[in-house]
């Protein structure tokens, strides 16, 4: 079970050593560790998880199932379009998503709500008005109240159930919206959803026809009004005009309106001015043109006229036939020939009659352009006559001006109100909504609620959610050694046995003991002529356990100051308290092998005077300290036990309750030291105990003394092996007085129970116990507990291997 951890003969390194107990971080380590943390807080997550669990499943059992129908209800506008006058030019406008979240927030309104409730009666509903059903519902309608509420009150409490149990959700991003209500009957709740639809169409029927009647109603009036407004704007544009005699013209001439006579004759005139400029202007620049090809002298040159006169066409056309002959003839006879010349002489004349007819056309349209020079003077006179006139009528407009558009005002104020009075009227014949039912709500199939996968579910996450924060707190806060690993690493220092709490003490098997007495009696002589350490045992004890006189005299060295051995047979070591010789009763246990891992620890570091402490009253050094020298005594070696703990002598009160001398006398040379000694008949194990009449004040100085050094000297000479068992540490200093006298120490540590910060304070604090730690050793154990810390300390772990010889008793 506990094999000795591998060291030197240094017993314990000190806090500061190199030598380090912490593992290095690794996947293995850190899933090591998470398993370690579930095995060990495993009844935290049953227990929690069971009672998570146990609550839902009493919630799936008082809660009355639930029912839920949805009614499917569409937002369409197209219906409402049809009717309008003025329609999209591209289809249907979509409806805004603001448009859509209002409408779900008007069936949430407690509008829709009271409406329902009064249409369907609910306040005559148990469901609505009462506690709801199951467990919880027969334990609230205990405790409510039995008094009459008014009608009010009931209305309030059904709205308010009401509104907890209703639904409304917009289906994805289209226009449709489910409307859900859940209830303890399905018909019920099918009833609820079509009657919230319902509802809603109603309201939304009325709240029209109320607006239009009320629109239709301020219309008419305003119409009234408008209509006498724009009547008198009109009488004062007409009497504005006869007062400053402003004639004006209605006509096509007037593009559909109303203009002045003079606005109309000014127009009029600066319109021919503009055409008889233009014609002047493109008159002058053809005569331009026919002087300048004119001087040229160019025959073919090409002019408007020019192309529309007959006779220029033809002398040009029999030129041209003349210059082709002329090129000819001078080609073939030469260019003096007869021929030749008389052709270039009717060329000059031919080219002379056109410049002629071109002179004449250009006198012609000289002629033209005088003529159209003097109609533009003309009109510009009559122009500047007609704006000199216009300015004084000007003066009289700026009056007409404002009553006209006074009065134009008014006639579309008035036109757009009798417009919208029209539509507000055809609305008003027409009842119908942008919304309609597209699936009505139907009687469901199962119930909604309570789900038993859903339900059992919660419970179980929240169960696990719970117990792992339960278990991390108790983690936190259990500041107490609980395994082999924990001490190494918290104390640097190696835990050489892990003891079980023992529940009850058996007696000695005396058969055991006397087989296994035999057995090392023939074992150990062999080792020692081999060259073992071991001193031969000359007399092995008997089977029947008796041990006489003589056997005692050759089998132990001599005490000081001895006397017959008559004397320690009748001081006998009680067996009353089969605790502190439990490694004999059960020699085979997982306990008896922990202390000889304690031996064997011993012997590699050479220690024979052990001291055995602790850090507080009660954890177990005395009964360490008992079956560590029983069990070293019982393989056949000569050791004896002292209860060096001064202020409370526990080993003397359990082994030797009438003892009259001890450890105390014997120092002061009061008692021989033979006269003190107490035996064990069955293991030959000696103890010296401490008896004190009083309580004695200065121990520490007691223990510290030459005396108490000259007599563990004078045992270690006479004995194999000398345990001590110490007080405390924490209470008293008397460990700290007897640093030097021990060659090694075993600390004891009480599992589940000691402070791991107090052992830390303690250990850091005596250096000079530290260079002498032989080892820790955590003691009562709770096994069933401790293999949740470290597995193999289970109780079945080396069954396979040892079955049940090799086991945990206690």
């Amino acid at each position: 079970m506990d094999a000795p951890l591998k060291f030197g003969r240094q017993v314990a390194p000190p806090l500061e050593s190199d030598i380090s107990f912490e593992p290095a971080f690794s996947i293995s380590e850190t899933i090591e560790m998470l398993t370690g943390f579930l095995r060990r807080q495993y009844p935290i997550f049953v227990f929690i998880i069971s009672c998570c669990l146990a609550l839902g499943l009493v919630y799936l059992f008082t809660t009355p199932p639930s029912f839920t129908s949805h009614a499917m209800l569409l937002i369409d506008s197209s219906k409402v379009r049809m009717l309008q006058q003025e329609q999209a030019p591209l289809g249907d406008i979509p409806i805004d998503t603001s448009q859509v979240e209002t409408q779900v927030e008007i069936l949430k309104s407690e509008n829709i709500g009271l409406s329902v409730i009064k249409e369907l009666k609910l306040t005559e509903d148990p469901e609505f008005v009462k506690p709801g059903g199951g467990l919880w519902g027969h334990i609230l309608g205990a405790f409510s109240s039995s008094e009459v509420q008014s009608d009010t009150a009931l209305t309030r409490v059904a709205l308010g159930y009401f509104l907890g149990k209703r639904t409304i959700a917009r289906v994805g991003r289209t226009y449709v919206l489910d409307l859900a209500f859940t209830s303890l009957h399905r018909t019920r709740a099918a009833d609820i959803a079509n009657a919230i639809a319902d509802a809603y169409i109603v309201d939304q029927l009325e709240a029209k026809y109320s607006a239009t009647k009320r629109a239709s109603g301020w219309l008419q009036d305003r119409i009234r009004e408008l209509r006498k407004q724009a009547t008198d704007a009109d009488r004062a544009v007409l009497d504005y005009k006869e007062k400053n005699k402003i004639v004006s013209l209605t006509g096509p001439s007037s593009g559909g309106g109303t203009r002045l006579l003079g606005e109309q004759q000014l127009e009029d005139l600066n319109a021919q001015l503009g055409t008889a400029r233009a014609s002047a202007e493109e008159t002058k620049a053809k005569l331009e043109r026919i002087n300048e090809v004119m001087q040229k002298d160019v025959t073919d040159a090409t002019v408007t006229d020019s192309l529309r006169s007959e006779v220029i066409n033809r002398l040009r056309n029999q030129y041209l036939d003349m210059a082709a002959k002329e090129a000819i003839w001078t080609a073939r006879y030469g260019k003096e020939h007869l021929a030749a010349v008389n052709l270039r002489t009717q060329m000059t004349e031919l080219r002379r009659s056109i410049r002629d007819e071109l002179g004449r056309i250009a006198e012609s349209q000289r002629s033209d352009y005088e003529i159209a020079k003097t109609r533009v003077e003309g009109l510009e006179r009559e122009l500047q006559k007609l704006v000199a006139s216009s300015q004084l009528t000007n003066r009289d407009r700026l009056g007409l001006s404002d009553l006209e558009s006074t009065a134009k005002v008014y006639h579309s104020i008035y036109d757009s109100f009798l417009q919208r009075y029209m539509e507000a009227i055809q609305q008003q014949s027409f009842p119908i909504t942008e919304a309609r039912v597209i699936s009505s709500a139907a009687p469901a199939d199962r119930k909604s609620s309570p789900l038993t996968t859903i339900v059992l579910g919660i419970a179980l996450v929240a169960g696990i959610v719970l117990s792992f924060g339960a278990a991390v707190f108790r983690e936190a806060i259990d500041q107490v050694f609980r395994s082999k690993r924990q001490v190494e690493q918290k104390l640097h220092a190696p835990c050489i046995a892990v003891l079980p709490l023992l529940t009850g003490g058996k007696l000695p098997d005396r058969t055991l003991a006397a087989r296994s007495g035999d057995l090392l009696s023939s074992i150990v002589p062999a080792f020692s002529s081999l060259g073992g350490g071991a001193r031969p045992v000359q007399d092995p004890v008997p089977a029947s356990g008796a041990v006489n006189t003589a056997q005692l005299a050759r089998t132990r060295a001599p005490l000081q100051g001895s006397r017959p051995e008559t004397a320690l047979v009748a001081r006998r070591i009680s067996t009353a308290q089969p605790i502190y010789r439990h490694v004999i009763g059960e020699p085979l246990s997982a306990f008896a092998e922990a202390f000889r891992s304690m031996k064997v620890s011993a012997d590699l570091a050479g220690s024979r005077i052990i001291a055995v402490t602790s850090t507080v009253p009660g954890e177990g050094k005395s009964t360490i300290s008992s079956n560590l020298a029983q069990l070293i005594s019982h393989a056949g070696k000569s050791v004896v036990l002292l209860d060096a703990d001064l202020r409370n002598p526990t080993l003397t009160r359990a082994l030797a309750r009438d003892a009259k001398a001890g450890i105390l006398e014997v120092m002061n040379r009061q008692v021989a030291l033979s006269d003190a000694v107490y035996l064990d008949e069955q293991t030959g194990l000696r103890f010296l105990p401490s008896v004190a009449s009083s309580q004695v004040a200065h121990t520490n100085d007691i223990l510290g003394s030459d005396a108490f050094k000259s007599l563990l000297e004078g045992l270690r000479k006479d004995h194999d092996y000398v345990i001590v068992d110490l007080s405390p540490i924490a209470p008293v200093v008397d460990v700290r007085a007897t640093a030097n006298m021990f060659d090694s120490y075993l600390y004891v540590i009480e599992w589940g129970r000691t402070r791991t910060n107090l052992v830390e304070h303690q250990v850091s604090g005596f250096p000079e116990i530290q260079d002498r730690l032989l080892g820790f050793v955590l003691n009562k154990a709770q096994i069933h507990v401790l293999e949740r810390y470290e597995a193999y300390y289970g109780k079945n772990y080396y069954k396979g291997y040892y079955g049940d010889k090799y086991r945990y008793s206690g």
